[in-house]
C-alpha cells in the first residue's frame, strides 16, 4: 500500500474545532493524512509532504508594515431574505449547527499563531512544498510573500451587495489559464464568505486566479509550477462541492508527487 501524504493543517490554540474537524476530514477524503498544527502544538516542516495554512484571527498588520486600524462591526448579511437563511438551514444543518456550537469567534490579533504560520510558510516556499492557504491562510501567504491587506473591506460593498454565509452564495469569477481554472474546470464558483480582510498589494511570484465583481481577490496561485493555492472562502464547509473537493485533491496529489521526489533523491 503507497504511503498517504502527511498534511499539516494549521490553526488556534483555542477554538477552531470545525475548521480542523471538516478540514481533516476533506483531507482524508481525497487520500492524505491530516496533522492539527497549533502554537502550542507545533509540528517540524520536515515531517511534512504539505502544508494547509488554516482561517481564523486577523493576520497582525504589523507583518506588512501598517498600524492596526480601529475595529469596525463586522460586515452584516444585508438584503439576506428569510427564506434564504430558513432554506440554507434546511439543507446544511450539520454544517450550520457543528460550525456555531464547536467554533470559538477568532476575532483581534493572534501573534502566537502569525510567528508560527509565518515561520512555516517560509519554511514550505524554501522546500517548494505545496501549500493551501484558507481565508486568513492565503492572506498570510500574500503578506510573507512581500504583499499587504486591506484591513477591512467593508467600504468594498457600498454599491455591492456583502455576503457573509458559510453557504454557497457568493459567485467569484476564476481567471482562464491559471492553476485553479485547471483544478475546478469552472469559469465561476459559488463559495462562502466569512472574512473581513482582504488581498491589497499582491507579494511576489504570487498571481491572482479569482476575483469577485468589486474586485476583490478571491483566489491566489503560485507563477510557476510550485503548488501554491490560497482562497479567500472556506472549501472545508462545501464539501457537497466538487469543485471544493478538487482544492483538497490537488494538494494532496501534488503532496505525493513531492514525497516521491524528496524519497528518490535521498
Amino acid at each position: 500500500m503507497s504511503r498517504r501524504p502527511v498534511i499539516g493543517i494549521t490553526g488556534p490554540d483555542r477554538g477552531g474545532l470545525s475548521a480542523w474537524l471538516f478540514t481533516a476530514r476533506a483531507v482524508r477524503r481525497a487520500g492524505g493524512r491530516p496533522v492539527r498544527i497549533q502554537p502550542r502544538q507545533p509540528h517540524p516542516i520536515d515531517g511534512l509532504d504539505g502544508l494547509i495554512i488554516g482561517g481564523g484571527a486577523d493576520v497582525s498588520p504589523g507583518l506588512y508594515g501598517q498600524q492596526r486600524l480601529p475595529e469596525l462591526d463586522e460586515l452584516k448579511d444585508r438584503g439576506t431574505a428569510g427564506w434564504r437563511r430558513f432554506l440554507g438551514i434546511v439543507l446544511f444543518p450539520l454544517m450550520f449547527t457543528i460550525r456555531r456550537s464547536l467554533t470559538t469567534k477568532t476575532t483581534g490579533i493572534n501573534t502566537g499563531r502569525d510567528e508560527l504560520e509565518k515561520q512555516l510558510i517560509t519554511a514550505a516556499l524554501e522546500r517548494q512544498l505545496p501549500l493551501l492557504g484558507i481565508c486568513r491562510g492565503m492572506q498570510l501567504i500574500n503578506v510573507v510573500a512581500g504583499g499587504s491587506l486591506y484591513q477591512n473591506i467593508e467600504g468594498f460593498y457600498e454599491e455591492y451587495p456583502a455576503i457573509r454565509s458559510v453557504l454557497p452564495r457568493k459567485r467569484v469569477d476564476v481567471i482562464e489559464h491559471t492553476r485553479l481554472a485547471e483544478i475546478t474546470g469552472l469559469e465561476a464558483l459559488h463559495v462562502n464568505a466569512l472574512h473581513s480582510q482582504a488581498i491589497d498589494r499582491l507579494g511576489e511570484r504570487l498571481r491572482i486566479c479569482a476575483v469577485e465583481a468589486n474586485g476583490i481577490v478571491q483566489a491566489i496561485e503560485s507563477r510557476d509550477e510550485h503548488f501554491i493555492v490560497g482562497v479567500q472562502w472556506h472549501p472545508e464547509y462545501l464539501p457537497q462541492r466538487g469543485s471544493q473537493r478538487a482544492l483538497f485533491r490537488s494538494l494532496v496529489h501534488a503532496a505525493g508527487q513531492h514525497d516521491h521526489t524528496q524519497r528518490a533523491q535521498t
